[in-house]
């Protein structure tokens, strides 16, 4: 035993527990066993059970048993074998050092009933010795397979759960490194801009210079965190929106209307990556501006975001630039089954719609 069965680090000839109670000392929490211990029961030791009581009952009709005997020796080891089989699925489900011990004691006491129960039936004495023997086979190898059951139980549930946490862990890297990447152009033009007002003593400075300061006050936390809640990615959206208002001038209207939903959980920046690329790829691009709309529109059965821009409109083929490709695999990865889509508008624009299942 290693030191991840017994759940010590000192070698196990010095835990005197494991002279009395042998066995791994890792316990498994019921949430643990239903991350790492949903591997489903292996039909195969089924059907070896099977097998082996056939054989065994082939065996003991050899030695000259009659045929009521055999059928009485059949039903016997059949309930025996059915009894065993089911406390090994126990141990399967739940496997503890205490299980296997209090069964083992259990099989022993049951298995010393047994051969009493056998030298007080009168039989030929070779087929008492050859019951005898088989029994003692047969218990030995039940015990065996209940202690190499639950010590290979231990250890896959354990890599199972070391498997899932390196996984979480490379996924939360991964939004890390996801969220890192977004608004970098941003940031670089509204500091250009910024500059240049400052240069020429332009009056927009001072407002332009204070709802930078806030949109990166409300950035900079989303970095180390796996989700924010609505409202405050609408806070960050209104910066970014009054941003560049302040840099396009009567080219931008804006409104947003989604404040009834403002606990539900989304990736960091995955709302403010819509609104973006609503300016970058809209608004901007257009000699006369537009108008974004944020709202949100709830249903029985999801919750709908939507990002509306009256500017220029999609640009054919449609393709996901990084920023929107990020968000989508955050999103699915946050919300299994959400979708997000781009559409144009009819009248011009585009539209890009999240879908979250409620």
């Amino acid at each position: 035993m290693n030191a991840s069965s017994t759940g010590s680090a000192k070698p196990w000839w010095t835990d005197w527990s494991q002279y009395f109670c042998p066995g791994p000392r890792r316990r498994f929490t019921p949430a643990e066993i239903a991350r790492g211990g949903n591997q489903p029961w292996p039909r195969g030791i089924d059907q070896y059970v099977a097998i082996s009581v056939l054989l065994i009952c082939g065996i003991s009709h050899l030695f000259g048993s009659d045929w009521r005997s055999f059928v009485w020796l059949w039903i016997g080891l059949a309930g025996l074998a059915a009894l065993a089989l089911w406390t090994t699925r126990q141990l399967w489900r739940q496997p503890t050092r205490l299980r296997m011990n209090t069964s083992t004691q259990f099989a022993s006491l049951l298995f010393i009933a047994v051969l009493l129960g056998i030298d007080r039936l009168g039989l030929d004495r070779k087929l008492t010795m050859a019951l005898q023997l088989e029994l003692a086979i047969f218990f030995m190898m039940t015990v065996s397979a209940w202690w190499f059951l639950t010590l290979y139980r231990v250890q896959q549930i354990e890599a199972r759960l070391a498997e899932l946490d390196a996984q979480d862990e490379q996924l939360r890297l991964t939004r890390r490194l996801a969220t890192a990447q977004i608004h970098p152009h941003f940031v670089f033009n509204t500091l250009a801009s910024l500059t240049h007002w400052v240069e020429t003593q332009d009056a927009r400075a001072a407002p332009l210079l204070r709802e930078f300061n806030a949109y990166l006050r409300a950035t900079l936390p989303m970095f180390e965190r796996e989700s924010q809640s609505l409202r405050e990615e609408l806070e960050l959206v209104r910066h970014y929106l009054a941003i560049m208002q302040a840099r396009l001038g009567d080219r931008l209207q804006w409104q947003i209307d989604c404040d009834g939903e403002a606990a539900l959980q989304l990736p960091p920046g995955s709302l403010l990556t819509l609104v973006e690329n609503a300016i970058t790829h809209g608004i901007e691009p257009s000699l006369r501006g537009g108008r974004v709309s944020v709202r949100c529109v709830r249903e029985p059965a999801r919750l709908r975001i939507e990002v509306e821009d009256s500017g220029e409109g999609l640009q054919q083929p449609v393709t996901d630039g990084l920023g929107l490709k990020n968000t989508r695999e955050r999103l699915l990865a946050h919300y299994p089954g959400a979708q997000l889509r781009l559409a144009a508008r009819p009248e011009g624009g585009c539209i890009a719609t999240m879908e979250i299942p409620a």
